[in-house]
């Protein structure tokens, strides 16, 4: 019923436009309610000369939103479930710092791979690429490090802020310092907090220390003691600011 009643008002409304000169010159003539009765009685003219094309435009509409709500409870939603008992074990390795055992499973159970490529659609499949990026990275993959964790998706401001700060690390260890400086200040701009941010403004003060540009690194480290003077990071960044002030 929502939808018929969007489409009689997106109806009414290309009426009013397409009349809406002709309702000008005689506004003086008509009274408010003889202009409301007389653009009703335009809609449902309209409405009786294309009863056909918005039946079919209706039904398609229909079939769409049902086809997908049926997706989602029938076929997405049962995948899900399937797809979270899988990963249980992987996360076990995970934990552990098995990190192959994580990404390739053991045999028996499921490793962060599977997941991925038998879960796609799933919320844990795209899990699944947050946790192989990471183990991409620790096992010294970095390309894969990197695809895994641009794939990966989520309104965690947390999560995805470490996700943008781990393909910087993947980058710094590709000597691509430039990328890597570019992801740092995304992680930093992301979700600025007590735990990631004085993290990843450090990491980005170094890489600009190594590309040579001392004046942004100092911004760096001096917005570490301004904004997160209790973070470690802080302990020793009087430090980081004097050889950064020298080299200017």
């Amino acid at each position: 019923m929502h939808i018929l009643k969007i489409i009689y008002f997106c109806i009414l409304l290309k009426m009013h436009n397409t009349n809406k000169m002709s309702k000008k010159k005689d506004a003086h003539h008509e009274s408010g309610f003889e202009t409301v009765e007389s653009a009703l009685t335009r809609t449902e003219q309209y409405i009786e000369e294309n009863r056909k094309s918005l039946s079919i435009i209706i039904t398609l509409i229909i079939l769409v939103v049902g086809g997908y709500i049926a997706y989602k409870k029938l076929i997405l939603g049962p995948k899900e479930i399937e797809a979270q008992s899988q990963i249980y074990r992987a996360e076990q390795y995970f934990e552990k710092d098995s990190f192959l055992l994580a990404l390739e499973g053991d045999g028996d159970a499921y490793g962060f791979i599977d997941i991925i490529d038998d879960y796609s659609m799933t919320e844990t499949g795209n899990l699944a690429q947050y946790y192989a990026g990471i183990c991409y990275l620790r096992l010294g993959e970095y390309e894969n490090a990197i695809e895994h964790l641009k794939n990966f998706d989520t309104n965690d401001r947390l999560v995805s802020t470490i996700a943008i700060g781990s393909i910087g690390d993947a980058y710094i260890e590709l000597d691509e310092l430039e990328k890597a400086v570019s992801f740092y200040e995304k992680a930093v701009s992301k979700n600025k907090n007590d735990f990631t941010t004085a993290i990843y403004l450090k990491k980005e003060g170094l890489a600009y220390e190594a590309l040579g540009n001392y004046k942004k690194a100092l911004a760096a480290y001096e917005q570490i003691k301004r904004e997160f003077p209790n973070s470690d990071e802080a302990r020793d960044i009087d430090k980081y600011i004097q050889v950064a002030t020298m080299k200017l």
